[in-house]
């Protein structure tokens, strides 16, 4: 595996290239990254996979200092995937200056995740479309786990007109349903054995829809308090149109739900298609 920490020498090193995939990532690597890895190997001979920890999307009082880092078994699982390339820059290299040129999003960037962390698309949209610029890729792979940075990342590629196909991935889950995340680590036992009722009570939304329940307001208020029973601080439950990612009605299709609540200190997110 070819490691690179700055942008000419990856850019010297990609040029004999006719066809890249790139997964992004900010290292502390689980099953989930790595099942967006095998997806990009599916897709394309060369595979870059990038590991940067982005100031741009942490708000002052989140967890951008005990963040995990874990660059060498970040390393030994990639080799073991047989990635090509390695992009692991530091802040300097990717700021060499202040970032004073920031996207303006759309108004999608403002609600469910953008309601509760003002500014962090910004800081995503920005992060996503330097590292596009500097690889260039063909295609990027992103998970469904983080739906609403997928789908602002699809808009940004399709108004802004950057060529490249944007590749959605299936969220991975735990035994128990559990979405893999990073942050599952701050959990603790207790809270572990709880944390899979975020996806259980979305699942219990999507049967009570397919099941012919539309009303979506009574769903999501039933759904937060029953979480909130369970100890949970809820951030959001609701139910929204896959397409624009806007609140649904009754008679919409093509549905997505959507929740982010805190267990003790630890946020989780999580959402689940719906057909009907």
């Amino acid at each position: 595996m070819n490691i690179f920490y700055d942008i000419a020498s990856l850019r010297q090193h990609l040029g004999k290239e006719r066809h890249i995939a790139f997964v992004p990532t900010m290292g502390n690597l689980h099953d989930g990254h790595l099942e967006l890895i095998k997806q990009a190997k599916q897709l394309s001979p060369c595979v870059v996979v990038s590991i940067f920890i982005n100031r741009l999307q942490f708000l002052p009082h989140e967890d951008f200092d005990r963040y995990p880092r874990t660059f060498e078994d970040d390393c030994k699982r990639l080799a073991e995937l047989d990635v090509n390339t390695l992009f692991a820059p530091d802040e300097k290299i990717l700021f060499p200056t202040t970032q004073e040129f920031l996207l303006a999003l759309p108004p999608v960037a403002d609600i469910l995740e953008g309601e509760f962390r003002p500014g962090f698309f910004r800081g995503v949209a920005t992060i996503v479309l330097k590292l596009f610029n500097i690889i260039q890729p063909n295609l990027a792979v992103f998970g469904k786990k983080d739906y609403q940075q997928l789908h602002i990342v699809r808009e940004m590629v399709n108004q802004l007109n950057v060529p490249i196909d944007v590749v959605a991935s299936e969220t991975v889950r735990a035994l128990d349903g559990l979405a893999l995340s990073s942050r599952n680590q701050y959990l603790n036992k207790e809270q572990r054995a709880e944390a899979c009722n975020l996806y259980q009570t979305l699942l219990d939304i999507k049967h009570a829809i397919i099941s012919g329940n539309r009303d979506f307001w009574a769903l999501q208020d039933y759904a937060t308090q029953s979480l909130e029973k369970r100890h949970w601080k809820v951030d959001y439950i609701r139910i929204h149109k896959r397409d624009s990612l806007m609140p649904a009605h009754a008679d919409d299709t093509r549905l997505v739900v959507l929740g982010a609540a805190w267990l003790n200190q630890t946020r989780l997110i999580d959402n689940i298609e719906i057909d009907d």
